[in-house]
């Protein structure tokens, strides 16, 4: 028998708004001025909540945290089409997603200080936890959505992971799952080109991520990840395949991390001032803000007042945030044996005991001690 060409599905790449805020009239999506504003209002209060975290990392005053400063626009663009009964299961940069699902920013602030009490969903929220591990969340989202169509439930799950995680064989294991159980699952993912020093084309050979959808039977695609739009376009496709009960979708978002990995990180070690400039040249916030002027959606009034209004908001969320940090119930160290156990085990009820008796015995030694030495002392 002779060699046979198998047929493959192609797959497209799509940018509807460019970095200059011009945008392609053909492919520009029918949005709402009210939902366009809903978009941006949570991008900004996003971009302003990590750049306040940064400085108060800077200070001392919160802990080491990955910034989602130019992801937004993946993050908002897909999660505006869930609906309150979907799930959201999220990485660890989609603050404006988090927030806009009803995350407190100041949980946001308290899980990144070390408080377990930050991972805690909202209540009646349908989502998981920030997952800091890499791509173990996608398996958790494939299951719920294999869940879904036991129970049928007209839900959809929408997933994120980064370009590193996407070379771990947990997604390889979620995206097999989800396809072959058809799981109503949308896998966007944030392709910032590093998997923290590690440039994409050290991770994999293949032009792009998007592509790996074919070997698993689902749609793919690549989208300009710094474009609100066009990611609004594809995760809406994406979810409406899902819902219809047609099964997972991979989205890719090719953006740019252009702040380190983390507060701990020095990007300067292994990427260049050139790159950097040209990327966050193309980022998302400010093509949509041109945008949303040119479409007279906000005027420069607005745009200040939002502004304003959004500072105000993230400075009462920090002094909550420190309140509730040095509060009777977080600011405990007992209670980190409290609720890992309903029986604590006795090996650990002796350390809970020689804990309380040694910060009792600081608090004594604290009260005797002359007052300039505790002044002293802070």
């Amino acid at each position: 028998m002779p060699r046979k060409k198998i047929e493959l599905p192609h797959i497209e790449y799509m940018s509807i708004l460019d970095e200059d805020g011009v945008v392609d009239k053909s492919l520009e999506p029918k949005i709402a001025g009210d939902v366009l504003k809903t978009m941006y209002r949570y991008m900004l209060l996003a971009r302003r909540t990590d750049e306040r975290m940064l400085l108060m990392q800077r200070q001392g005053r919160q802990g080491t945290f990955p910034q989602s400063s130019g992801h937004e626009a993946i993050s908002m663009g897909s999660i505006i089409h869930l609906k309150k009964s979907d799930w959201h299961v999220p990485a660890y940069r989609e603050l404006a997603g988090l927030l806009y699902r009803g995350w407190p920013i100041e949980t946001t602030m308290l899980y990144w200080n070390g408080f377990e009490e930050g991972a805690s969903p909202p209540e009646g929220v349908n989502d998981l936890p920030v997952c800091v591990p890499l791509a173990t969340q996608l398996l958790h989202a494939a299951g719920i959505g294999m869940a879904m169509n036991l129970r049928n439930d007209n839900g959809v799950v929408m997933t994120y992971f980064g370009d590193g995680a996407s070379s771990e064989g947990d997604t390889h294991e979620a995206m097999n799952f989800a396809s072959v159980y058809q799981a109503p699952v949308v896998f966007m993912c944030l392709n910032n080109q590093y998997a923290i020093s590690v440039p994409l084309h050290k991770q994999m050979r293949c032009e792009t991520i998007a592509q790996r959808a074919i070997a698993y039977g689902m749609p793919g695609i690549r989208v300009d990840g710094n474009d609100v739009l066009a990611i609004y376009q594809a995760s809406l496709e994406a979810v409406e395949r899902a819902r219809a009960g047609e099964g997972p979708s991979l989205v890719e978002g090719l953006t740019y991390r252009f702040t380190p990995h983390t507060t701990a990180d020095d990007p300067k070690r292994y990427r260049t001032d050139e790159e950097c400039k040209l990327w966050t040249g193309r980022e998302p916030l400010a093509r949509f803000k041109t945008y949303l002027g040119k479409k007279g959606v906000y005027s420069e009034k607005e745009f200040a007042e939002l502004e304003e209004e959004l500072d105000t908001i993230i400075k009462a969320s920090v002094k909550k945030a420190e309140e509730l940090a040095q509060s009777e119930e977080l600011g405990n160290p007992l209670s980190m044996f409290d609720y890992l156990y309903n029986d604590i085990p006795p090996y650990l009820q002796e350390q809970r005991d020689e804990l309380k008796n040694h910060l009792a015995s600081m608090k004594k030694k604290a009260g005797n001690s002359p007052q300039k030495h505790q002044a002293g002392a802070v």
